[in-house]
């Protein structure tokens, strides 16, 4: 049973980082990389808009607050280390402005893209 759990709940976070994905491209970001996993860490979406790369956690919750607080600091700081990893073998890509963000997949709901979400202050401008 536990197998079948996992399957399902892969399934679920596969669909919602395509539906993120199409959110964010509908925005004009061109998606750069899914799923990377380096040694550091794991990043959901890479994405790119102008000058900016966002370095991008999906999370499906059943509200926009609890997928914006199920992202830890140090979830913050695993992610930060695969994006810097996986950037730094992209040197067209190191003289851009980096951003961490994240995209909530809540039911019945467009995705909602919170910009810039690894801040102190995002916490008190988040709701």
């Amino acid at each position: 049973m536990a197998e079948r759990a996992r399957r399902r709940a892969e399934r679920r976070g596969r669909t919602g980082e395509a539906l993120a994905a199409l959110a964010l491209q509908i925005k004009g970001y061109r998606i750069l990389a899914r799923r990377v996993r380096v040694h550091q860490g794991e990043v959901d979406l890479i994405a790119r808009r102008g000058g900016v790369l966002a370095f991008i956690e999906v999370k499906a919750r059943p509200t926009y607050a609890e997928a914006i607080e199920s992202v830890t600091p140090r979830a913050w700081q695993r992610i930060s280390a695969a994006g810097e990893a996986w950037a730094s073998c992209r040197t067209a890509l190191l003289g851009l402005d980096w951003r961490y963000d994240i995209v909530a997949i809540t039911p019945l709901r467009w995705p909602r893209h919170a910009r810039d979400a690894w801040r102190q202050d995002f916490a008190a401008t988040r709701k």
